[in-house]
């Protein structure tokens, strides 16, 4: 296990205040844990800003009834098979499915598929969340 090391943070009241206010509604025991999450977000930012291996969800809402729609999404999947390590596909009603893709490799790859699929016409809602592959992260 690494080393905890203590040191001290000056900041406005007002801002320590609003943090506290964070750290109380998503229930974090302390500031120490809060402060970790935050650091660990801007470092998995910085991994995808800098083309790093990387590891996401891509998520999509779709009216299945749009003409050719499922054949477009299919193929678009078969050509960036290598980076699609699953797939979840869920009926949401007669006409709406929701599918998540777990997508593994370089962040701007990732990026191009999840613009890809959410540019597809019929294609209703989608999100690109971005998380790290966790190597680099203490």
């Amino acid at each position: 296990m690494a080393k905890l090391v203590r040191f001290g943070v000056s900041m406005d009241e007002g801002l320590l205040k609003q943090f506290d206010t964070m750290i109380e509604d998503k229930n974090y025991t302390n500031r120490s844990e809060a402060l970790r999450d935050l650091i660990r977000d801007h470092l998995v930012e910085q991994e995808w800003d800098e083309n790093k291996e990387t590891i996401g969800t891509i998520t999509i809402v779709y009216d299945h009834g749009v003409h050719e729609l499922m054949e477009k999404l299919t193929d678009l999947q078969h050509h960036y098979s290598k980076l699609i390590r699953s797939t979840l596909h869920i009926h949401l009603d007669e006409h709406r499915c929701l599918e998540v893709l777990v997508v593994r490799g370089r962040a701007g790859e990732i990026k191009k598929i999840a613009d890809s699929l959410i540019s597809t016409k019929g294609v209703k809602h989608g999100k690109l969340t971005a998380t790290t592959t966790g190597k680099d992260l203490d």
